[in-house]
């Protein structure tokens, strides 16, 4: 038994998890207790460990456990979306760190990295929760940190990390009640468990697990280009192979094509009509394809590109477009905002970059670290204005060659409130004191839907049915728009409050909009009320009060 771990078995085992993952994201999303339609858990992590995936296929296998971690911590790190996978990339960082100038890695490398990785995601949250992934980590590292007193066997303390993980995570329901009460475990822990697993089968030898299949019965002709694009991306074989073929003689079926393409290959497509077939295979050997394509008939517009040369192209071209702005004033502001009016607020009041981006549409780090870098200040303001993109601002703000200043904004009004609140002529510790205090005086009331059925907070709801909460925490559930807007609009209204700030949605029409403003006008003629269209996705109203 080999006592060590190497590179290019590394780069596979995380390149496997991505794509089981991948096929996965779902059951993992449904484990979320809160309702909401949201940029959900599994998908998150996906799409976070997805980015390492892409930079790891482009590896030899020559490379080294260092190499290989680092390309996966760096792909991680900057593909980054919500708080799951700002957690699971810090993870991978502790393989990075800890694996650096190691050319494989061995059982006691595996508790140094997941010490590490452990420490580094805890020291992230500002309160961490006990029964999440972290929960799930950290009891996963202390058995790793047993069994390796007993043995140097690397797939062996593998095996003790992913029984602990899986342990730990049937144990999250008793250690918070929203869990216990949905009947679930957490679904970040989930997610780090179908990683592990997966690391862990190729560790032993397992080959990659293919990633999420397309189905061909519903590729036509029409549909062809945009099925391949879908493969883009995936590089375990050099080549994207492409041909039309003119059939010759009596063509009955072109499942033994296909047959073939997928011994010599992946991300086969292969349709046809009467007169031709259209043939999409990645391969080692283009020549054997383009070969068996001349049995069925003559071979029109081959092409044949070259991916993993592409692919390191692509990432130059994209290094040397971008130039950040040089530094021309003191003060800039990037705020994460989803709906044309709500850009255009923050815009009016002098963000420099909104990044489009919010619930069900997280932005990763790389988004927000480049729109840091392109606002021309010496510091940099950021409002992610959700609570689960705040993580993924923090570790854009580690990555920028400026000064930058992460907001704890929440929601949109809170964004927009605290840059109401900007002095130009303070320094940064008043304004930052100003803008925080300004936020905290903010109560804000949002009205979506409910995207799946859940038992939560001593609510029975359905699908479908409207959601009304009050700082993120679920107020009341009505059927009707109307009735739910004015309802939770009378919750947020308080002896002390000002101002009210009524934000409507894409999906809702400047007809009821104003019906909602004259019935509240009515109620509250002693308040200053403004109606706008935001413009917004998933809320349909998005209500301040001051």
């Amino acid at each position: 038994m080999n006592n060590e771990i190497t590179g290019a078995v590394l780069r596979d085992a995380v390149i496997s998890a991505a794509n089981v993952l991948a096929s996965k994201k779902k059951s993992v999303d449904e484990l979320n207790v809160f309702p909401v339609p949201d940029g959900d858990t599994g998908t998150n992590m996906s799409m976070t460990i997805s980015n390492a995936a892409l930079a790891l296929k482009t590896l030899p296998d020559s490379v080294t456990a260092s190499q290989a971690a680092s390309e996966a911590a760096s792909g991680m790190l900057r593909g980054a979306r919500g708080n799951s996978g700002v957690i699971l990339s810090i993870l991978f960082r502790g393989f990075s760190k800890t694996l650096e100038g190691q050319k494989a890695l061995s059982s006691q490398l595996i508790v140094s990295s997941l010490e590490a990785g452990v420490e580094g995601a805890y020291r992230s949250v500002m309160k961490p929760t006990e029964g999440t992934i972290l929960t799930v980590a950290r009891e996963a590292c202390e058995a790793a940190k047993e069994a390796a007193l007993s043995s140097n066997d690397p797939c062996i303390v593998w095996d003790s990390v992913c029984r602990q993980a899986a342990l730990t995570l049937e144990k999250t329901p008793s250690m918070l009640d929203a869990l216990k009460r949905a009947g679930v475990v957490d679904a970040g822990g989930k997610g780090l468990l179908i990683v592990f697993e997966e690391m862990g089968r190729i560790f032993k030898g397992g080959e990659i697990a293919e990633p999420v299949s397309i189905d061909d019965k519903a590729v036509t002709l029409e549909s062809f280009s945009d099925t391949v694009g879908m493969y883009d991306e995936q590089i375990h074989f050099t080549y994207c192979t492409e041909m039309i073929i003119t059939k010759q003689g009596e063509v009955q079926s072109t499942d033994a094509l296909r047959a073939y393409l997928e011994t010599i290959g992946d991300c086969v497509v292969v349709v046809s009509d009467d007169e031709i077939i259209k043939v999409h295979v990645h391969t080692n050997d283009p020549g054997l394809a383009i070969q068996k394509g001349l049995e069925y008939g003559e071979i029109n517009l081959p092409k044949v590109e070259n991916m993993r040369l592409q692919h390191e192209n692509k990432k130059r071209e994209a290094k040397k477009d971008f130039v950040p702005a040089p530094i021309e004033k003191q003060y800039g502001f990037v705020a994460v905002a989803a709906g044309s009016g709500i850009e255009a607020m923050f815009k009016d009041a002098g963000a420099d970059c909104v990044v489009r981006g919010g619930q069900t549409m997280n932005p990763s780090t790389e988004d927000i670290l480049e729109a840091i870098m392109s606002c021309p200040a010496e510091t940099v303001f950021v409002l992610p204005n959700n609570k689960n993109i705040i993580m993924a601002a923090e570790q854009a703000m580690r990555l920028a060659d400026r000064r930058v200043c992460v907001l704890q904004t929440r929601t949109i009004p809170q964004g927009i409130s605290a840059m109401l609140a900007f002095d130009e002529s303070a320094d940064l510790a008043t304004n930052r004191l100003e803008m925080t205090n300004a936020l905290e005086r903010v109560t804000t009331g949002q009205v979506t839907f409910a995207a799946r059925d859940s038992d939560f907070d001593g609510h029975q709801i359905k699908q479908g049915e409207l959601l009304c909460m009050i700082d993120g925490k679920l107020a009341l559930v009505e059927h009707e728009l109307s009735k739910a807007a004015y309802r939770l609009t009378k919750r947020l209204v308080s002896s002390d409050t000002s101002f009210l700030t009524i934000l409507y949605g894409a999906d809702v029409t400047d007809e009821a909009a104003e019906a909602l403003y004259a019935q509240v006008s009515k109620k509250y003629s002693e308040l200053d009320i403004n109606m706008m269209r935001g413009g917004q996705p998933v809320y349909y109203y998005i209500i301040s009060a001051e």
